[in-house]
């Protein structure tokens, strides 16, 4: 007989041999409606928003995500174009362009020795901590070092260092260095124009940079070209009026000067006296080019053409030529040259002063008081025509950044003491590009040049400022300037007739003059029966000895020599030994 298992028990061996899950209450129950249909709307949501997804990648932003996925393996290479050239009337390089890599590393890739690592940071002259820096960065690019030198970068190929990668770029080099910068001017280091003619002209000398579309891997490596590159367009030369052979000796020359007298600085500039072309524009102090650290105001001014100033004596030429002109005067009119009175000033020649002088030696001494005399005898408006006329007051236009326009005031303002420092020059200023194109007005029989900078460009119409004959009979008395009697006998070139006028005059400060600070200058041309060159001299506060025909005479005298001969311009006068004695202090005072 078996007796009944347990309720526990027989349950359990109940599921142990199965279910029946068609009795199963938990299973027979019926499901929601509700319930199926959430499920089929989660799944149509779910496909409808990888639907939309998809539409808007694909569709509506597929210009933007196209881009995206094309920054992640393609990129754009820049290739430089190559600078335009700057060169000389004669084609002498004044700037050029040369190789000069940029020096960039993947520090991912970099592999090195402990060696090469320290040689390379010699060669970029880095110190070893810069350069660990620069190599244990986190991302696929650095740049170690731009504008590498040429013979540098072979030495670092040499070593073949892996990650090293040589992108094209070009460093500008400048030939005449010193001599030529102010004209030049120098670029930074993405070599765009910032002084001189490679700012002026940066549009011209620039060109159009290229481009190449790569496929980089993971590793930054090119592994494919995208289409077509783009070739770079090297930009255009830009040719000079300047000689470089006159444009050093004028630099070597006034940078001597400036030494020798301790002065604090000095120009020249140097005209073809014919066709008002730029030959020379020399400054000192100056500036290698393509050194730019610790550059100052003081070395990048253009001097010769940015600096105004009060020309003093060297428009006297101008007063007498009008009044020659207008038959006020004839070159052996004797004047009084007793010092006088003009309103509160006291017109005189100091203490080598002449109580009277004839037309052509009031040029030869420099009279202050002789060239009033002759002001007096024609109007204001004379006067300040004249001025208009000779281009003071207005800009030169040669295309040159930071050109001065000077400072002529209207002479309908003009009080009879003003015109008075006016006909010696104080009142009114000027550059010396200025003063130096004025003088080719008596350079070329009375027509002043339209002064050029650039080779070949279109020369604007000159301008008649005296009749040929007077301009003649000017370059006559002031041939007298340079002779034994006149105010700069050091300005005589040996082997050429030569004409011009000395200047001496205090620094204006504030509202009157200091005694103790001068400029000195000379502007003349030379040979006397047809001048080829104008050539003008400025140095500033020379100490010690300062009047024009002691301080600047004798440069323009150099420069004249060597500028004639570079131009294969023939001497016209006999040359003879002569011996050159020191000028005593006694000497007459060079105005």
């Amino acid at each position: 007989m078996k007796l009944p298992l347990p309720p526990t028990q027989a349950g359990a061996n109940h599921s142990v041999r199965g279910v029946n899950y068609s009795t199963s209450p938990l299973l027979a129950s019926k499901t929601p409606p509700w319930r199926s249909r959430f499920l089929v709307l989660l799944v149509g949501a779910a496909f409808s928003l990888l639907v939309g997804r998809a539409l808007y990648v694909q569709v509506l932003q597929a210009e933007f995500f196209q881009k995206q996925g094309e920054a992640r393996y393609a990129s754009t290479l820049h290739l430089p174009a190559n600078r335009g050239r700057i060169m000389d009337r004669h084609g002498q390089i004044l700037a050029i362009s040369v190789n000069a890599p940029t020096l960039t590393v993947n520090p991912r890739q970099f592999k090195a020795t402990a060696d090469q690592k320290r040689e390379l940071a010699t060669l970029l002259r880095l110190n070893p901590r810069e350069l660990d820096g620069k190599l244990n960065e986190d991302s696929a690019y650095a740049v170690l070092r731009r504008q590498l030198d040429d013979g540098v970068a072979q030495q670092i190929k040499a070593m073949k260092m892996k990650g090293l990668v040589f992108e094209p770029g070009y460093l500008r080099r400048y030939p005449e260095s010193e001599a030529a910068a102010h004209v030049v001017g120098f670029t930074d280091i993405e070599d765009k124009g910032q002084e001189g003619i490679e700012y002026a002209f940066q549009r011209q000398l620039q060109g159009n940079a290229g481009s190449r579309g790569v496929v980089k891997d993971r590793l930054g490596r090119i592994v494919e070209d995208l289409g077509d590159a783009v070739d770079p367009r090297d930009g255009r030369d830009v040719e000079l009026t300047i000689d470089s052979k006159v444009q050093a000796l004028a630099y070597q020359r006034i940078r001597d000067a400036v030494i020798e007298h301790k002065a604090k600085a000095g120009s020249v500039v140097v005209l073809d006296a014919q066709s008002g072309e730029i030959l020379a524009l020399a400054n000192y102090p100056s500036y290698v080019p393509g050194e730019r650290k610790n550059l100052s105001g003081n070395q990048l001014r253009n001097r010769a053409i940015t600096d105004v100033f009060e020309p003093g004596s060297t428009v006297k030429p101008f007063v007498v030529g009008r009044a020659l002109e207008d038959g006020l005067v004839r070159p052996e009119t004797v004047l009084d040259t007793h010092p006088f009175k003009v309103g509160p000033l006291t017109v005189n020649d100091g203490e080598h002063g002449h109580p009277a002088l004839s037309v052509s030696q009031i040029i030869q001494k420099s009279s202050n008081v002789g060239t009033v005399r002759i002001s007096q005898r024609m109007d204001a408006r004379t006067m300040g025509e004249l001025y208009q006329s000779l281009g003071f007051g207005q800009k030169p236009q040669i295309g040159f950044p930071g050109t001065a326009t000077g400072r002529l005031r209207p002479w309908k303002s003009w009080l009879p003491v003003e015109k008075a420092t006016m006909a010696y020059g104080y009142g009114l200023s000027a550059s010396l590009l200025q003063i130096a194109r004025a003088y080719t007005a008596i350079a070329r029989d009375g027509e002043m040049a339209p002064i050029t900078l650039i080779k070949g460009g279109e020369p604007l119409p000159a301008a008649r400022v005296f009749k040929p004959e007077t301009a003649r009979t000017l370059r006559e008395m002031m041939r007298g300037t340079v002779s034994k009697d006149g105010t700069a006998p050091l300005a005589q070139p040996v082997g050429y007739s030569a004409g011009g006028k000395t200047g001496t005059a205090a620094k204006q400060e504030g509202r009157g003059y200091n005694n103790n600070k001068h400029r000195a200058w000379f502007s003349g041309f030379a040979p006397i029966d047809n001048p080829r060159v104008v050539v003008a001299v400025m140095v500033d506060e020379p100490t010690g000895v300062y009047y024009g025909g002691l301080v600047a005479a004798p440069v323009f005298k150099v420069v004249v020599e060597q500028a004639l001969r570079s131009l294969g311009e023939q001497p016209d006068l006999d040359v003879k030994p002569q011996l050159v004695a020191q000028v005593s202090d006694g000497a007459p005072a060079r105005r």
